[in-house]
């Protein structure tokens, strides 16, 4: 992990109830792209890897027998179940573990998810194990929004949200250094995820950009639900200074937006996966 974090169980402390309202959705469809990609039939089961409030885990369901959404923060796992029971999703396990954890006792997988999760985990531990939780010709999925999409063919209605001033909003009550839990925030996987993979046993399998620009209309309370959902801005950082702040940004999302609404495309989603091969072997998931 980079020099000066470590995860600990404040990462996205009181975030949970922010997360749904807050992020911009993937890419509508992208379930049903993945699920063409990989042949998924309703059969086998999925392991969501920091699976959050289930944004991946929920729509990707329905295309498994069950669903495992695994994630360290009670809070998200809650969250998650409520938005199942909602939503009618019946076939959906939440386990409360680390990435680190696995195999936890979990058994094999047909295909396992990472959505911009992977970067948080030890990764060369982590890979190893999901090679060996995999079936045969299983596949692990990277799932993302696309970094650097074309510029969108129609301009916004609305003025797009001021990320750039909140986010200096954010550094003149935390400081320069963006926070993570007790530690420093970790940028991304140093040299990316394939030399991980690879190194672990998986073969490439291929890539798919599903296709957004979408305009969602957003509120100030999305906004202020956006900076609360982020670990470099979760609520406890704050600490008794939390009002504070979120009066400061309110004012600042007026300024920019006197009727309270803002507009902004939703991006491409990325998808990347990774197949283990049907005669690779580095341990079953009773193995370790």
């Amino acid at each position: 992990m980079p020099e000066g974090w470590r995860w600990d169980r404040t990462l996205f402390q009181g975030s949970a109830v922010h997360y749904a309202r807050g992020r911009l959705p993937y890419a509508p469809g992208f379930g049903e792209s993945l699920a063409g990609a990989l042949g998924l039939d309703g059969r086998g089961r999925l392991l969501d890897v920091g699976c959050g409030p289930g944004t991946v885990t929920l729509p990707l369901a329905r295309f498994f027998t069950e669903a495992v959404g695994l994630d360290p923060d009670e809070d998200m796992l809650a969250e998650g179940a409520r938005r199942a029971a909602r939503d009618g999703v019946a076939n959906v396990r939440w386990v409360t573990a680390r990435a680190e954890d696995l195999p936890a006792g979990l058994g094999g997988f047909r295909t396992v998810t990472f959505a911009q999760s992977f970067h948080w985990t030890e990764r060369e531990q982590v890979a190893a194990a999901v090679l060996g939780m995999l079936e045969p010709g299983g596949t692990l999925v990277h799932i993302a929004d696309l970094k650097d999409p074309p510029p969108a063919a129609a301009p916004l209605p609305l003025p797009a949200p001021p990320y750039t001033l909140i986010g200096e909003l954010v550094r003149h009550y935390l400081g320069p250094v963006r926070r993570a839990g007790q530690g420093v925030l970790a940028h991304g996987t140093p040299g990316g995820e394939d030399a991980v993979f690879a190194g672990a046993g998986f073969a490439p399998a291929g890539r798919q950009v599903v296709p957004a620009g979408q305009v969602a209309i957003r509120t100030v309370d999305d906004l202020v639900a956006w900076a609360f959902s982020r670990s470099d801005s979760a609520p406890h950082l704050f600490g008794d200074r939390l009002p504070d702040f979120e009066r400061d940004l309110r004012a600042l999302l007026g300024v920019h937006a006197p009727d309270g609404r803002f507009a902004e495309h939703i991006p491409p989603t990325e998808i990347r996966m990774w197949r283990k091969g049907r005669c690779a072997h580095r341990g079953t998931p009773g193995d370790r």
